[in-house]
């Protein structure tokens, strides 16, 4: 340790006055460069090594601090400065490292509390020849203890999913809830794109993570679609309510993006809560304007025709209504039962616009057995259909007489004082989702009131 501290000393920075042999300024500047505070003692307690984060820490310089006899009088209270000592110096008969924290004092008179670790510097004969001490103060050490626990239990314990993603947008960690989101493995899915991670929603993900590389993370949290392969291979579709972090390095002068912080958590169900929450509501609301309409119209079946047209905002592509005449108005009905459906009203088949009615109409129209319209009749209620495997889209509303873009119908049974007095069918084109049983439910509450307005419409007629 003697050889030690005169090459220290000696050392430029490190409180010499004279130079030191080759390689002094070059262990003088590794001691200066240390983000650790570090002091060392010979065997006899003589401070041999003081580095500038210890300067800075205490006040007290290299020349100020090697060559003094423990910390009594200077750097520690006279009453502590035995305890402190004698603390220090037993790590030369322990090996490894001990930890302790010590009340130091600074120069201009305060105290600072620090974390000590010291351990036994062994001589070339193998025996103790004293000891290093490297030291910072308390709340650095809990700052960054905090850091580290909470980069654990984020990895290891949240209940969010958390995803560190390089700048080349890349999953560089991934922790438990995140890889059971993503359907893959901790390790698995590093270093692999995202886009073979995720079957639909990757250039939205993307583009946030490009936005936040270039100018910070957003305000707030965003709500990202996305869609992931379940075990048989099936797409889930969920929504996962993300937030982002860019990551820089606090060892560069300049900020340099490490990459990105992405933490998410599911919220598909509440999502698809609010959603039908919000369906219900407008659905509600125009079955209430429609009924205001209607209560307008002097003709009954105009009456029927606004019904169609609030129904189809938001709903449907297209509508269709048909109405029944001929051999007598029983509880079922169908071409082969003497009924016969004559179109009375339809949307414009080119695009979008209010539904009319049909010129020329009186002739009954051709639907061939097992025809939607007809299964809806002898039900006496709904039935939904897709064109699934069955050709193309043209092709198949072709064959059931519908607009050449539908792709999906639901067709529902109009029924007033115990008669069938129609059918109204609902059509989606291949763009939107096929009709579900709330869709249904909707259409047969449109039903019952078309039926109603038709039923009169008939009976004044008649």
């Amino acid at each position: 340790m003697s050889a030690s501290r005169s090459e220290i000393t000696d050392a430029p920075g490190a409180g010499g006055r004279e130079p030191g042999p080759p390689g002094a300024d070059l262990l003088a500047a590794l001691l200066d460069g240390m983000d650790a505070a570090l002091c060392a003692f010979d065997a006899a307690g003589v401070v041999t090594h003081w580095n500038r984060e210890a300067e800075r820490i205490l006040g007290w310089s290299a020349r100020e601090a090697v060559g003094r006899r423990g910390f009594a009088g200077w750097a520690v209270r006279s009453a502590d400065a035995a305890e402190v000592q004698g603390r220090l110096m037993a790590a030369m008969d322990a090996p490894g490292r001990q930890v302790h924290e010590f009340a130091l004092l600074r120069k201009d008179g305060g105290r600072v509390l620090v974390r000590t670790q010291s351990a036994r510097v062994l001589g070339a004969d193998g025996k103790p020849a004293g000891v290093y001490c490297a030291f910072s103060e308390v709340h650095t050490q809990i700052d960054l203890e905090r850091s580290i626990a909470l980069s654990e239990a984020l990895f290891d314990e949240a209940s969010w999913g958390v995803v560190l993603v390089d700048v080349d947008l890349r999953p560089a960690v991934v922790n438990g809830e995140a890889a059971r989101a993503l359907g893959a493995g901790r390790t698995s899915a590093l270093g692999r794109p995202l886009g073979e991670l995720l079957e639909q929603g990757v250039e939205e993900l993307e583009g946030a993570l490009h936005h936040v590389l270039a100018e910070g993370a957003p305000r707030g949290l965003v709500d990202l679609w996305v869609a992931v392969a379940s075990a048989d291979g099936r797409e889930q579709r969920r929504c996962w309510r993300s937030g982002f972090v860019r990551l820089a390095s606090p060892l560069a002068e300049e900020p340099v993006p490490l990459g990105v912080g992405w933490l998410f958590h599911d919220v598909t169900d509440a999502k698809l809560a609010e959603q039908e929450a919000n369906r219900l509501r407008f659905r509600s609301s125009q079955l209430h304007r429609a009924g205001r309409a209607a209560s307008e119209c002097e003709d009954p079946l105009e009456a029927a025709t606004a019904y169609l047209d609030f129904a189809l905002a938001g709903f449907a592509d297209h509508a269709l209504l048909d109405v029944t005449e001929g051999g007598g108005a029983g509880s079922g009905g169908s071409e082969g039962g003497g009924e016969r459906l004559v179109r009375a009203v339809a949307s414009p088949a080119g695009g979008p616009g209010p539904a009319a009615g049909v010129a020329g109409g009186g002739l009954p129209v051709r639907y061939a057995a097992g025809h939607p319209a007809l299964q809806a009749v002898e039900r006496l209620g709904s039935v939904r259909a897709s064109v699934g495997t069955e050709g193309t889209p043209g092709e198949w509303a072709e064959r059931r007489q519908w607009p050449e873009d539908a792709a999906h119908a639901l067709c529902t049974v109009l029924r007033s004082r115990g008669r069938t007095v129609g059918v109204l069918t609902f059509l989606r084109g291949a763009a939107r989702p096929a009709f579900e049983r709330p869709d249904a439910v909707y259409a047969e509450s449109v039903a019952v009131l078309t039926a109603s307005a038709l039923d009169l419409a008939q009976s004044t007629g008649d």
